[in-house]
């Protein structure tokens, strides 16, 4: 019984975090296509919806949620960076 209600809470959670990532872009203004409303509702995964959220607060386009940020340059060996 225990572990039911642990599974629908957390789907609850994933809910809420889609619905909400979905919002942010609405308020935005920004289209969002039903192949990528379907990507967010059917996500599970809390950590990615998080994350999901956080790029929709600077996204110009939905597209921007699940484009990977390049990493920092890194410093070559014998460089100051100082």
């Amino acid at each position: 019984m225990e572990k039911a209600y642990l599974e629908g809470h957390a789907e609850g959670r994933a809910e809420n975090r889609a619905a909400f990532t979905l919002r942010v872009l609405e308020k935005h203004g920004i289209h969002v296509p039903d192949d990528i409303r379907e990507r967010i509702t059917s996500c599970t995964d809390l950590d990615t919806l998080t994350l999901w959220f956080d790029r929709s607060l600077a996204a110009s386009t939905a597209e921007d949620l699940f484009v990977e940020s390049p990493e920092a340059p890194q410093p070559q060996a014998g460089t100051d960076q100082a």
